[in-house]
């Protein structure tokens, strides 16, 4: 499978609480007595430089003004249409109405990143843990962006409960790939099949799991000396599972680090660095994005916040919502996500 622009998806941070960004900490929480009784979730706790990652961020998450996040969204739109545009061999800068041929890629990539945030924020919401309106963040458009870094909210309050935190950290990844999904299979009917000439030097795409199945149910296989070549929508579901998998390392406050942290409680530091351990194996098998990736979690840090119900086992539900969000990873997951060549 390839697509046609080369993208410095190492740099890709779908929702920055999906890249190794902490979006908000809950530092030296202790445990209750043993026989206090489990408190809701803080309505009217605020953030403070000493709970958020970033003192400056923190001055700026305290506004309840809407207009950064509204203004970034706006700026990410024009990005991601200009990054469209050029996928699509239009110059937008020299031709204006070729800004139209990135419509179809900006508004599927945006309608992706923009449903995993709402699944992270109404999912806070149920919970009554404040959190921000998403910050999209604009990304180069040429020669290889793809208009973006992702999208995060930041969570203004602690999360108490175990089982708080695994739903609001399934929940965005889990709502992201179902729009993935409906992405590519609109994309992939829509994509061609051609031969594979010597002189093609395009961008090989990974094959998750679950994009190999749906490009087989769709009667899309190419034979041997043939190759997929997908259209902007189905390029842009593929970003969706590259995002939602990222998202899924089981490392530090990443959706996969609340997750594994709800599963395993402390156990959960050992899952971190075991993971960045593999990512740095996977470095030396063709994608040095890993290295990144790595490097990252180590500075940002691999410890997850205790919860208040720390030795309380999840219920049976809940164990099966981590059980699904594993699997969800294990078919998203790509050990090398992008390769140059024939």
């Amino acid at each position: 499978m390839k697509q046609e622009n080369a993208i410095d998806s190492h740099r890709l941070d779908s929702d920055a609480v999906s890249s190794p960004q902490v979006t908000g900490e809950n530092r030296g929480v202790m445990p209750p007595a043993p026989d206090t009784a489990m408190p809701e979730q803080p309505l009217s706790w605020k953030p403070s430089r000493e709970t958020t990652p970033f003192p400056v961020l923190a001055m700026y998450s305290m506004q309840s003004s809407s207009g950064i996040p509204l203004l970034l969204f706006f700026l990410t739109s024009c990005t991601t249409l200009l990054a469209g545009s050029y996928q699509e061999g239009g110059a937008p800068f020299h031709h204006p109405s070729d800004i139209m041929l990135g419509i179809p890629f900006a508004l599927t990539l945006m309608l992706i990143l923009f449903v995993h945030e709402m699944g992270h924020y109404l999912t806070s919401k149920k919970y009554g843990v404040q959190t921000s309106f998403p910050y999209f963040i604009p990304g180069p458009w040429f020669p290889y962006g793809i208009g973006t870094f992702g999208a995060f909210i930041q969570i203004r309050s602690p999360i108490l409960q175990k089982k708080a935190l695994l739903d609001i950290g399934a929940a965005g990844p889990f709502a992201g790939f179902i729009v993935a999904m409906i992405a590519i299979a609109i994309g992939i009917s829509g994509s061609q099949i051609v031969p594979i000439k010597e002189e093609m030097a395009l961008l090989q795409l990974g094959d998750p799991l679950v994009f190999s199945w749906m490009v087989s149910i769709m009667g899309k296989t190419p034979p041997e000396g043939f190759d997929l070549i997908l259209n902007s929508v189905a390029f842009a579901g593929w970003i969706g599972l590259f995002v939602t998998s990222l998202n899924l390392l089981p490392i530090g406050q990443l959706d996969g680090g609340h997750i594994a942290y709800a599963l395993l409680g402390k156990k959960q530091k050992f899952c971190s660095i075991g993971m960045v351990f593999i990512l740095c194996i996977l470095g030396t098998q063709g994608w040095s994005g890993w290295y990144i990736w790595a490097v990252m979690s180590v500075l940002l840090g691999m410890k997850h916040p205790s919860t208040l119900d720390e030795d309380r086992p999840l219920d049976f539900q809940h164990r099966m919502r981590g059980i699904a969000s594993l699997i969800l990873f294990i078919i998203t997951f790509m050990p090398v996500p992008i390769r140059m060549g024939t």
